[in-house]
């Protein structure tokens, strides 16, 4: 399985877990394409397992990392090593 983290804005990110991570996945009504992974983070206290990063499709790649800054804080996935 696959840990998949869905940045939607600074304060709300959603996660599930998913067998494949496709360009696109369409949540809610809104297209989120993948923008990072999917990556085995390093061994740490516990196993992980590999994490992609999803967020909406209309934002630059520039808005996108604002909005996984925003988010490591909310999501301990996103500052895990890999």
């Amino acid at each position: 399985m696959i840990f998949a983290v869905f940045l939607d804005t600074s304060h709300d990110a959603r996660t599930e877990q998913i067998e494949e991570a496709p360009e696109l996945l369409q949540r809610d009504g809104r297209w989120f394409s993948l923008r990072g992974g999917p990556r085995q983070p390093q061994p740490t206290d516990r196993a992980w397992d590999p994490v992609a990063v999803y967020a909406p499709d209309e934002l630059t790649e520039e808005e996108f990392q604002d909005l996984f800054e925003l988010n490591r804080k909310h999501v301990p996935e996103l500052n895990l090593k890999y």
